[in-house]
């Protein structure tokens, strides 16, 4: 009897617009809502750049901003409703980052596709869910992206 090896992962899918991301599930803290006057309301500073926006209070700890939808999706930023609460480990850290979403967020288990094409290397896979194909993100390196450009 032979057994085949599956990698099946669970990711979180989540929507920027009209398009949807994946980031492996076990980077996900939880999805904030974004409420106008309340603690999740986004607080702005002087020194941002086009990636780190602002910051949050979340469970009674500040909380980075990092807009990515003027990188993943282009100018025509959509409003979003919810921030994804998730865990980056860049260069030995592990730090919780807010990605404002424009929606509910879904949890789907599937096996990664292999990289076809041109791809930003920030994209480290492809999910082929309901005939529609979304990239998995590797948030390190989208933010590191930033920090190194």
């Amino acid at each position: 009897m032979t057994y085949q090896m599956t990698t099946r992962q669970t990711f979180v899918l989540f929507p920027i617009g009209e398009k949807r991301f994946a980031v492996p599930a076990d980077q996900v803290n939880e999805l904030a809502p974004h409420q106008k006057f309340d603690q999740q309301e986004q607080q702005r500073f002087p020194h941002t750049t086009p990636l780190l926006t602002g910051v949050v209070v979340r469970r009674n700890q500040i909380v980075p901003v990092a807009d990515v939808a003027p990188v993943l999706i282009g100018p025509q930023v959509p409003a979003r409703r919810f921030y994804l609460i998730v865990t980056l480990n860049m260069e030995g850290d592990a730090n919780r980052m807010a990605i404002p979403v424009s929606g509910e967020c879904q949890l789907a288990d599937a096996e990664q596709l292999p990289l076809t094409g041109k791809l930003p290397p920030y994209v480290s896979g492809l999910l082929s869910i309901h005939d529609e194909i979304i990239e998995v993100l590797n948030l390190d390196l989208l933010m590191s992206a930033e920090v190194h450009a």
